[in-house]
């Protein structure tokens, strides 16, 4: 699926080496590099300086966003153009360099390997001086983080973005494993299958599947603003496990797996070589296409054939049953019979996967601790619950079954298979291509009709494509969605047990084999329970903030982990109370985290900001407001909220709106009206109009990401088999503060129209919070 080994010299300059763009990896994460950070700005001149040793001229974009999610950021791109010799639309290659906030996150797999793919796939392509007619562009965007802000800022503001045709993203979601191709588009994706085909990547892993699931979950990268935005399509290419390590301080060059990073250059190099020379106006299509991968191999064919193979098997289907009824083969009654063990293992395997990762989340409290759900040892689970799975199967069919009617109970998984099929074929027509296995199971339960033995041999050979095509399905869900869906691999490896029923159920000692895989079960369990802890390198996550609300003058420690360690405890003491009140305004989470526990801290001498009303009037039912929120220490987030019952028009935070706005009225989800994450201590300036009859009711949060370093607290240090909470506001030091307004200033729609704006601004006194 994936290059096994790479080399430990640099290789040849005229291909792509793991090793040379491992180095490039290396300088990217030395440091947490963050929007607003120092090191920020250190990564964005280091990456203008590799642009420009390949001799490529560099430009900057910068400008603010505000994203559909209510995040508002000034971006910082870096873009770099190579002309083509007769250009009619650019290939884009793209990655983010700005690594996750919060959480102490290097950033060394989640961007900086595509950052690095990109140069030295680049690097080589120049080196060669690969002949090409369509320009290639680079983009470096920023601000993906925080809400895919600088790929808005290009695909609205750039004038390159209407020249691009396609787009190649390099992305991760983990350290390790194979790199998974998405497609993102908005129409058919039957030409972007056919270009990929034909550009020959050497290790091609994707499937139509994972396709429509991404489709269907709320899975945004850079790419899905260029869709949305642009209607630019293009592929992702994102690696997912040891997904535990994703936007933590674990990041880092010591987890990210060699291999995976060749595995990406795998996949550029070949298609840098295509796109750069194809017609990308040939990736446009109205028709969706199923697509499969098995070793070095990429199939294909249209959604319009799903439905019709699904019939052709149901067809086959009974046509061989009447044939070996006729024979004398098969007995109706034993076919009802084969559905006992298949039925009987498959509730029992799903309940009992279920019910045990429940009982396990109890037995080991600290594996709620992940937010992803991906535990440290949670390969082991994977396989300790296939083995348990295959061993209640085993045991199943040395009850209710036997070698000599294998053939009657193997109608039983087809049948079931077929009905799948059928369901998919409507519900999910990108999983079509697991009907290719059942043609396999067909093809022997034919074999074994007409000619009246069962070949071992043959039917290990048909089924191969059940254990190429369905089993790393098996492992791919937990991984890629938490080991929750833990009880979904053991139906699944059920199923995928009933297609291979032609070689288990030649087993004679089926009760033995059922005893070896529940031992091999329990080993795996017991090996589970050894890596259960936490040490340097797999490390527990926690949390602690610092909120000040100046409206109570009161100030508490919170955090949002529930099982709390001796460093969270060190503040919030051995039982600390309740947050309630704390999530009165929730801050946005990946997983809806809240705050947990909170506990009294003492009061530090924090500079409230500054709020200033520059303008507050009304104008017929509409009152409108001009607010400006300047610190007075160095920060890098505001969160205002507002009473839900505000409707708010007309909506501008420094000077933009939210992209895709259609009307006058500011969509958002509950109480958050915008997240500012600040560069360079920039003010903050709203303006909007809401109806008069409404009080103005809005609250801040001013944060900064110095809890552990801020002169004016004593914070231990974090032991070694400790990380900050990643998807989360984390390390901070808040200020929670009621927005208070000015007297309103009455205007007629009359005067309104020659003097549209009264200035009657209202200064807060910078105040410090003694110290008790």
């Amino acid at each position: 699926m994936m290059p096994q080994w790479t080399s430990y010299d640099e290789g040849l300059l005229t291909e792509f080496s793991a090793k040379r763009a491992l180095t490039q990896v290396e300088n990217i994460s030395k440091n947490p590099h963050y929007v607003g950070s120092e090191n920020h700005e250190v990564v964005a001149n280091y990456l203008v300086k590799e642009l420009n040793k390949l001799g490529l001229q560099t430009s900057i974009q910068e400008g603010y966003t505000l994203s559909d999610w209510g995040n508002l950021v000034q971006s910082k791109n870096i873009l770099a153009r190579i002309k083509g010799s007769n250009s009619s639309k650019a290939l884009l290659l793209l990655s983010h360099y700005d690594s996750a906030p919060h959480s102490y996150s290097l950033g060394a797999s989640d961007a900086g390997s595509g950052v690095a793919t990109i140069l030295e796939s680049v690097r080589a392509f120049l080196h060669n001086k690969t002949p090409h007619k369509n320009d290639i562009i680079i983009l470096f965007s920023d601000a993906e983080e925080l809400g895919l802000n600088g790929a808005a800022l290009f695909v609205t503001q750039h004038q390159w973005a209407k020249e691009v045709g396609l787009v190649l993203n390099f992305e991760a979601r983990g350290s390790s494993g194979p790199s998974y191709m998405l497609m993102e588009t908005s129409k058919g994706n039957a030409g972007l299958v056919k270009e990929f085909a034909a550009a020959k990547a050497t290790f091609p892993v994707s499937n139509s599947l994972m396709y429509s699931i991404y489709k269907m979950l709320p899975n945004d990268t850079d790419l899905t603003v260029f869709r949305e935005q642009g209607n630019i399509q293009g592929y992702n290419f994102a690696f997912i496990d040891d997904h535990f390590n994703y936007h933590t301080a674990q990041d880092d060059i010591n987890h990210l797996n060699e291999n995976t990073l060749a595995h990406q250059g795998s996949y550029l190099m070949p298609l840098l070589n295509y796109f750069s020379n194809t017609n990308l106006n040939a990736t446009q299509a109205s028709e969706d296409y199923v697509y499969f991968t098995l070793p070095y191999t990429f199939i294909s064919y249209p959604f319009s054939w799903v439905l019709p193979m699904v019939v052709l098997a149901i067809a086959l289907l009974i046509f061989l049953l009447f044939l070996g009824k006729a024979k004398r083969l098969l007995s109706f009654r034993e076919i009802g019979k084969g559905f006992i063990p298949l039925l009987s293992s498959l509730i029992a395997s799903g309940l009992l996967t279920f019910f045990g990762w429940k009982a396990l989340l109890v037995t080991y409290p600290q594996y709620n601790d992940l937010l992803n759900g991906f535990t440290y040892n949670g390969h082991a689970y994977i396989a300790a619950f296939v083995l348990l799975t295959l061993a209640i199967s085993m045991a199943f069919y040395h009850l209710f079954s036997d070698s000599k009617v294998t053939i009657n109970h193997y109608v039983a998984p087809l049948f079931i298979w077929i009905v799948v099929n059928g369901a998919l074929a409507f519900l999910l027509p990108g999983a079509g291509f697991l009907i290719i296995p059942v043609y396999f199971g067909l093809l022997i339960f034919g074999v074994f009709i007409v000619t009246q033995q069962s070949n071992r041999t043959l039917n290990l050979f048909l089924s191969i494509p059940a254990l190429l095509i369905i089993a790393p399905f098996i492992q791919m869900f937990p991984i890629g969605l938490g080991l929750k869906v833990l009880f979904g691999s053991a139906i699944l490896t059920v199923l995928t047990f009933g297609l291979l029923l032609p070689i288990f159920g030649a087993f004679a000692k089926k009760g033995m084999w059922s005893i070896i895989l529940l031992l091999l079960s329990i080993g795996f369990f017991a090996k589970a329970h050894s890596e259960s802890g936490y040490e340097f390198g797999r490390a527990k996550s926690n949390s602690l903030l610092y909120i000040y609300n100046a409206d109570t003058d009161q100030a508490d420690w919170t955090t949002y982990d529930t099982n709390l360690d001796s460093w969270t405890k060190s503040y919030l003491g051995e039982n600390p109370k309740i947050a309630t009140n704390l999530n009165e305004i929730p801050l946005f989470s990946k997983y809806n985290s809240g705050f947990t526990y909170a506990a009294n801290a003492p009061k530090k001498d924090l500079q409230k900001p500054s709020i200033e009303f520059l303008e507050d009037r009304i104008v017929g039912n509409q009152r409108h407001l001009k607010i400006k929120i300047s610190p007075n220490r160095n920060v890098n987030r505001y969160d205002i909220f507002a009473n839900e019952k505000m409707e708010i028009h007309n909506f501008k935070a420094n000077g933009v709106t939210t992209l895709g706005q259609k009307n006058s009225l500011y969509q958002r989800k509950g109480k958050k009206i915008l997240s500012y994450y600040v560069v360079g201590n920039a003010p903050l300036e709203m303006q909007f109009s809401f109806n008069v009859s409404t009080a103005f009711d809005m609250e801040l949060l001013e944060s900064s990401f110095d809890l552990l370093s801020n002169p004016l607290f004593e914070i231990t240090k974090r032991d070694n088999w400790m990380m900050p909470t990643p998807f989360v506001l984390n390390d901070a030091v808040v200020i929670r503060q009621k927005i208070k307004p000015t007297p309103v200033m009455v205007v007629n729609a009359l005067d309104s129209l020659t003097n549209p704006v009264i200035n009657d601004s209202l200064t807060v006194v910078k105040d410090s919070l003694k110290k008790p």
